[in-house]
């Protein structure tokens, strides 16, 4: 299909993108890699009046080290977070996260800004961002405001960004001595949206769980943290069979995405079994 009739524009500067997006009399989109809004129009479940193409704006495509934060540019793309020495040293969850994600052709374009402020409850970034504690920055026609991630989603593809504003960078805090992380998720084929997935991070101290985090992802409308998981863990003794016992029933509270590829019992199984394998590797590794 084609997509609806829309009038482009690909301002200079950051303060040009956000007047575009705040004049109330067009529906505005912002497009930074386009692998998801493209599609979206072409299907047609999208109708913006105006395209904002953040492409031209200097600066956004960074990655840095700031004291204990790595902050990723909203360009950035997949790949080069992917293929980021900084990152794989730094926050290695990000980089093996992202290898799941489509293609490398996808990815060559996908921007991590894009990513995350679109939301969509299958993709692994929006599960790590919320993961690992990060926030994300985002300019308006009222300034600067950071977001955590964990409040960043309110629903399906929804966000608390405003309309009138650009994401401009995502900022993820340093991996820990004594930590380790994982990416778990299980797809019917290499490449395709998982059926339910787990992102782990476990920081190990004197032999207990100091520190806990799992997100479940592709399971429900948004980027799940498991609290009771969470909870269980810390402070208990950092064993294998610790973590069997705490994700027995991971997913027990969680309101499940309708899936037509499977049903909810098996939703539930394997969202408990990308949990329990997450959270044992990510265990392995922090040694």
């Amino acid at each position: 299909m084609k997509p609806p009739p829309f009038d482009y524009v690909a301002p200079p500067s950051l303060d040009e993108a956000v007047a575009v997006l705040a004049d109330e009399d067009q529906d505005s989109k912002v497009l930074a890699g386009g692998q998801s809004l493209i599609p979206l129009l072409s299907l047609r479940l999208a109708y913006p009046d105006v395209l904002v193409d953040l492409g031209r704006i200097d600066g956004l495509g960074s990655i840095e080290h700031a004291d204990d934060t790595v902050v990723i540019g909203a360009m950035a793309t997949q790949h080069e977070a992917e293929t980021s020495h900084l990152l794989h040293e730094l926050c290695p969850l990000v980089p093996e996260a992202l290898a799941n994600v489509a293609h490398p052709q996808i990815r060559s374009r996908g921007t991590v800004g894009g990513s995350v402020a679109h939301g969509d409850p299958a993709a692994e970034l929006p599960a790590v961002v919320v993961a690992l504690d990060a926030t994300v920055r985002a300019v308006g026609p009222n300034g600067t405001r950071t977001i955590a991630a964990r409040d960043l989603y309110s629903g399906m593809m929804t966000t608390t960004l405003r309309e009138d504003e650009v994401l401009t960078s995502v900022e993820i805090p340093t991996v820990r001595e004594g930590s380790g992380s994982a990416c778990v998720e299980v797809a019917r084929r290499a490449g395709d949206y998982a059926m339910a997935g787990a992102v782990a991070q476990v920081t190990v101290e004197k032999g207990t769980f100091a520190d806990t985090r799992l997100v479940l992802f592709s399971v429900s409308d948004t980027p799940a943290r498991i609290d009771a998981v969470e909870r269980a863990l810390t402070g208990a003794e950092a064993k294998p069979e610790v973590i069997a016992r705490a994700t027995a029933a991971a997913a027990e509270d969680l309101d499940l995405l309708a899936d037509p590829r499977v049903s909810q019992d098996y939703a539930r199984h394997l969202a408990e079994v990308v949990a329990r394998r997450a959270l044992t590797t990510a265990l392995e590794r922090s040694a």
